[in-house]
């Protein structure tokens, strides 16, 4: 069984910064593909981005530029450095661990909230 537990959510202002991680459990977190996915209210779970094992990122059109999805294996833990935040970043953001189809991981979700 894998956790996922992410923390560094807030309320930050227009312009400003967050740095969210994803803290994983379990032996697999190297070899899976990490995630970062958003919810805002009313609408459905959508990408943000993602890292495979060995480092490829992809991200969604709207944080290219001012998202970095990173991760650290020795620490099983992925982490999004969020800059330049838009009040439209506001949502629930979700830790996922993914292994092809074999295993899909959700985290709790972290709250961002970017006032103007």
């Amino acid at each position: 069984q894998v956790q996922l537990v992410e923390s560094g959510g807030g309320l930050v202002q227009a312009g400003g910064s967050l740095r969210l991680s994803c803290a994983a459990s379990g032996s697999i977190f190297s070899i899976a593909v990490m995630g970062w996915y958003r919810q805002a209210p009313g609408e459905q779970r959508g990408l943000v981005a993602t890292i495979t094992s060995t480092g490829r990122t992809n991200y969604a059109d709207v944080v290219k530029g001012r998202f970095t999805i990173s991760r650290d294996n020795a620490k099983n833990t992925v982490y999004l450095q969020m800059n330049s935040l838009k009040p439209e970043d506001t949502a629930v953001y979700y830790c996922n661990l993914g292994l092809g189809s074999l295993m899909n991981y959700w985290g709790q979700g972290t709250q961002v909230t970017v006032s103007s």
